[in-house]
């Protein structure tokens, strides 16, 4: 997706207003389609015990071309995660039919920390304190505190730019 804009949502498994936001991501790809690559990026807080597993497993789905898919169930199931823990990860990967022994195995070894890590390290160096923070042409905006009127500036600015490449 060469000629499309780009959306990084800043997100965290385990995190509620992560799941509320959910809406609004899927509203902005079903307005958008193609020209709208939204992506998802990995901000674990360290008060939530499974946000870095999640966001490994999540990894994985990408791995097997379930991305959002994924983060979508597991985000769905914020409180079942933080009670039940990792098993969660693993039981959204079966419903969703994937490898859920590659699932297993990279979460024993580690072979998405490093995407994890670098998403972390990208996001505090643009700012981003919590979840979900949205980043787009440039611009930041913090969902952390509150979704209100969100999708409509990051509607304003994607409008303003894909215009501008039109």
């Amino acid at each position: 997706m060469t000629d499309s804009l780009i959306l990084d949502v800043w997100c965290e498994l385990q995190c509620p207003d992560c799941h509320a936001a959910l809406d609004d991501v899927r509203a902005l790809r079903a307005r958008y389609g193609d020209r709208l690559d939204i992506r998802l990026r990995h901000f674990p807080l360290e008060k939530h015990k499974h946000s870095f597993a999640a966001a490994q497993a999540a990894e994985e789905a990408v791995e097997q071309g379930q991305g959002w898919p994924y983060a979508e169930a597991v985000l769905a199931r914020t409180a079942e995660l933080a009670r039940d823990g990792e098993s969660v990860l693993l039981d959204v990967a079966r419903e969703l039919g994937l490898d859920v022994e590659e699932f297993d195995t990279a979460l024993i070894d580690g072979r998405h920390i490093l995407i994890v890590d670098a998403d972390q390290a990208e996001g505090k160096a643009i700012g981003v304190s919590g979840t979900p923070t949205y980043e787009i042409g440039g611009e930041r905006l913090d969902g952390g505190k509150s979704q209100d009127g969100l999708r409509a500036r990051i509607e304003e600015i994607a409008d303003r730019l894909l215009a501008a490449t039109a």
